[in-house]
């Protein structure tokens, strides 16, 4: 059965109820006016996907991201508005590695955005995408961090799962195949260019993020996410192998 907010332990299903925007007393009516231009832009760019990169991981994203901003004492108005345009003409849904940076520029630019806060918001939207194990990430301001952390917790975790498993159904990847090493990526070209099984992708990407956040604020989130992904490799590993249940 349902229950609006159940306990981690009720024994009963949350119905899942997409959080509000986090109202920021610092907003003012020009700021809310460039944030909500760019959450319609976003609906009307992602609304469609299917593959675990839709409107609503944008929408968590962006509340992710704007609570690090808070803890970490960063610029909350170019975080939620980088947040809120990171996806528009990503590779994985443009096949261009320019195309989010470029979107995100001409954006800026329509709103009447400073060069400075343009180049700014186009710069962590460039960067900040994962780009194999062995790649290290970009420098980011602390406004790129906040929104990198923010989209990898979104890849952790009970959403990080089911998100996994989309893209995968999407793609026509094999859950897991046993006769398939999973490989840490040395180039971003090798990354890009992997086609492996979901599980596959969780070592070679997933169970890695805790070790790759870059704020404190991410890094607390990231530990319980990380061993919810933890467990759930174990349990499935056992299910395949028809070793679970056993007394």
């Amino acid at each position: 059965m349902w229950c609006a907010r159940p306990g981690p332990r009720s024994g009963t299903l949350a119905r899942p109820q997409p959080k509000e925007r986090i109202i920021d007393t610092q907003d003012s009516p020009r700021t809310v006016k460039v944030l909500e231009a760019a959450e319609a832009y976003a609906r009307a760019e992602l609304g469609g996907d299917s593959g675990g990169h839709d409107w609503w991981h944008v929408h968590r994203v962006r509340n992710l991201a704007v609570e690090l901003a808070r803890e970490e004492d960063a610029d909350r108005f170019l975080t939620e508005l980088a947040a809120l345009l990171h996806d528009i003409g990503d590779f994985k849904l443009s096949g261009s590695l320019t195309a989010g940076e470029e979107a995100a520029r001409r954006f800026c630019t329509e709103q009447g955005l400073s060069a400075e806060d343009t180049d700014h918001v186009a710069g962590i939207v460039a960067d900040l995408s994962y780009k194999g194990a062995g790649v290290p990430d970009a420098p980011l301001s602390l406004e790129g961090r906040c929104v990198r952390d923010a989209d990898r917790l979104d890849a952790m975790g009970a959403i990080g799962i089911g998100r996994a498993f989309a893209y995968g159904g999407l793609h026509r990847r094999a859950m897991w195949d046993p006769e398939e090493a999973p490989r840490l990526h040395a180039t971003e070209t090798e990354y890009r260019s992997a086609k492996g099984s979901t599980i596959a992708h969780f070592h070679e990407k997933l169970l890695l993020l805790k070790g790759r956040m870059s704020t404190d604020a991410g890094a607390r989130r990231a530990e319980h996410r990380h061993g919810v992904l933890v467990a759930f490799v174990n349990e499935f590993m056992a299910e395949w192998d028809g070793e679970d249940g056993r007394g």
